[in-house]
């Protein structure tokens, strides 16, 4: 079985287990131990941090097996946690781990059994495993299960009818979030299902559909695809034809330096998710956060946030999580559950899992860029140096103007092009970096069309 392109993702955990099956919501004994870690130690250099520090403060209840939710084509186990005396009418957030991962890590790592106990909803956490993915991957990128009504995808929606039926959960309030290929599941699952998730959460993940085979997936962790926000929110529309809002509302995380999954795959979850919602892809306005994070926001056309990009500088392939006794604290640090923010908080904000409605945009701290709000993705120049526009010799007379902006955007507006997932500044050629949203540089205009990088200041 060929690898390619799944092999660097998010090698944490162990291989899953199999035991005897369970009935209703027993719960399910922790293990401890060095035998708990082999899988982790077998990961070796690609492993992240080291062992956990110890397990969420959740409530007695437990994480318990569910049996008997449906035919379940895609050979999924459902483990769901529910705080003791949860009422009916509360919300559902299905939780998805990454590659041999399990449901057990995720419960205990990723804050969502904490944060459901502090404000009422139950949780599932679907598991796959080796006899579905040697890695133990939910298979993102293969259309025959990753697609509405097929294999795991089908089974994922089996489990929300289940958890519905048992624990009286809101229909009108189901959510999905993942992790590295569960949040390349996750972003497919809110395309095949708009009609079952209110909104999602993709953490060091890939655009809804963006490989249909296997042997495409590497192709789409590691670069940008080139493809227009139109073309990206293409695939989600095509994922359930016919169907037109309401679209679910998505926040993204990525780290900056993250190698396993490019960061430039954030920069195109925000294109198809504002492109399906019909909003630009400039931000309405952007906040810094704890964990050397910014938050950029996506408004709907009522002023409410649609898609939010949390964008965390210096971080790579993992969950962001924030350990610690505090209102904003939740999660254990461990491979893969990086010790930055608790993504599971904010987003829960998001969601309005406390008892608010979707977070209001916060006040700009600084402003929307200048570019065309629909400025589509330019098609890359024919080779790294060679400029997108007319080149006139520079002129040592006032600038023109002065922009700061990240490299996306200084492309979208004209002043910079992008070849080989690098922005060149327009007119000077000077390599920017990655073309993505999380470098930025200041660009001066010396004359009509010609750019250079001005990150020391914009003077005469």
């Amino acid at each position: 079985m060929a690898l390619a392109g799944l092999a660097g993702l998010a090698r944490a955990g162990r291989p899953a287990r199999s035991g005897p099956a369970r009935t209703g919501r027993e719960p399910r004994r922790r293990r401890s131990g060095p035998g708990r870690w082999a899988g982790a130690a077998l990961a070796g250099a690609l492993i992240v941090g080291g062992l956990l520090t110890g397990a969420p403060q959740a409530s007695a209840a437990g994480l318990g097996q569910v049996t008997g939710f449906g035919t379940n084509p895609g050979n999924l186990a459902m483990y769901s946690y529910v705080p003791t005396a949860l009422p009916a009418g509360k919300p559902l957030v299905v939780a998805l781990h990454g590659c041999t991962q399990t449901a057990t890590d995720y419960y205990n790592n990723s804050g969502w059994a904490q944060l459901a106990d502090r404000w009422g909803f139950a949780v599932v956490f679907p598991q796959t495993g080796s006899a579905n993915n040697v890695l133990s991957c939910f298979s993102w990128f293969d259309s025959s299960k990753d697609t509405r009504g097929k294999g795991e995808a089908l089974s994922v929606k089996q489990m929300v009818d289940k958890a519905v039926a048992l624990y009286g959960s809101d229909p009108s309030r189901v959510y999905v979030t993942g992790l590295s290929a569960g949040a390349g599941m996750a972003a497919d699952l809110l395309a095949d299902y708009p009609d079952v998730f209110a909104g999602g959460s993709i953490a060091s993940g890939l655009p809804a559909q963006c490989a249909t085979t296997q042997s495409a997936a590497s192709g789409c962790q590691n670069s940008s695809q080139n493809l227009t926000p139109a073309q990206w929110g293409d695939k989600v529309r095509a994922s359930y034809p016919g169907y037109t809002g309401p679209w679910p509302r998505v926040a993204i995380w990525h780290g900056s330096s993250d190698s396993t999954v490019a960061p430039v795959n954030a920069t195109e979850l925000r294109d198809q998710w504002t492109n399906v919602w019909g909003i630009g892809q400039n931000a309405s306005a952007t906040r810094a956060l704890p964990g050397n994070t910014t938050l950029s926001v996506y408004n709907d056309g009522t002023g409410r946030p649609a898609v939010q990009l949390y964008s965390i500088s210096g971080m790579g392939h993992g969950l962001p999580v924030s350990p610690g006794s505090g209102t904003t604290n939740c999660g254990q640090s461990g491979a893969y559950f990086l010790n930055t923010i608790c993504s599971s908080y904010y987003t829960g904000l998001f969601w309005g899992l406390d008892g608010a409605t979707a977070t209001a945009s916060p006040s700009p701290s600084a402003s929307p860029s200048s570019s065309p709000s629909s400025s589509p993705s330019p098609s890359p120049s024919p080779s790294p140096s060679a400029s997108s526009s007319p080149s006139p010799s520079p002129s040592s007379s006032a600038p023109l103007g002065c922009w700061t902006d990240n490299n996306y955007n200084q492309v979208a507006a004209g002043r910079a092009h992008q070849s080989g997932g690098y922005a060149y500044a327009n007119g000077s050629n000077q390599n920017m970096g990655l073309w993505n949203l999380f470098v930025t540089h200041t660009l001066k205009e010396t004359s009509a069309g010609y750019f250079v990088v001005a990150d020391s200041g914009c003077g005469a």
